[in-house]
């Protein structure tokens, strides 16, 4: 009587472990978060923008130390808005000029895949050659400064900036800060840019 073939046994695979996502990619979300929730709450301490537009209250300073004197008390309470009015100059250039606004993004992309969101674990290997942090934070710095003083960006981000802050100072000047509650202001730590004050875990921030 012949022997019937063995049956075959299916050995079931070893559970493979899903591939968690780079360092660099929870950084990431770290980083955005913070941003995001920073922006919000820098926000939600913003003026009416009527109260800031209220022509009764404008007039023309005395002498130049109550003009400084208005400065600083309306910076204190418009501090958000005028932030947005900077802010709004700023863009304003960068969208009428593609080009800076390009090189602008093209160097933050380079900071960002570079330096700031890779993992500090993995060394930067480009053109058959490994760079240490050092190295690559120097070379991004030349690139900046480069980018920024030595071409015609920087040229446009001073004089937006510049536009931005004359405005807000003669704003300031001219607002007559009695009737605002500048006794109610606390500071606040959190702001537009708090995030800076503190990055993500494993990041270089």
């Amino acid at each position: 009587m012949a022997e019937s073939p063995p049956l075959p046994i299916s050995t079931p695979h070893a559970h493979t472990a899903p591939a968690t996502p780079p360092i660099a990619t929870f950084v990431f979300r770290a980083f955005i978060s913070r941003l995001s929730s920073s922006l919000r709450q820098g926000f939600s301490d913003r003026r009416p923008w009527s109260e800031l537009l209220d022509r009764s209250s404008i007039s023309r300073p005395e002498s130049l130390s109550d003009a400084y004197s208005r400065i600083r008390k309306n910076a204190s309470y418009f501090r958000v808005n005028y932030v947005t009015l900077i802010a709004l100059a700023l863009a304003l250039s960068l969208v009428t000029h593609p080009f800076s606004l390009l090189v602008l993004l093209s160097l933050l992309a380079a900071w960002s895949i570079l330096y700031l969101f890779r993992p500090s674990d993995q060394p930067l290997f480009l053109f058959g050659r490994t760079f240490s942090d050092r190295e690559t934070v120097t070379a991004l710095v030349v690139l900046t400064v480069f980018v920024v003083f030595l071409t015609s960006v920087g040229a446009l981000l001073i004089s937006s900036l510049t536009v931005g802050l004359a405005v807000v100072c003669l704003h300031g000047a001219f607002r007559v800060p009695e009737d605002l509650f500048l006794d109610d202001l606390e500071p606040r730590n959190a702001g537009l840019l708090s995030f800076l004050a503190g990055g993500p875990a494993g990041s270089r921030l």
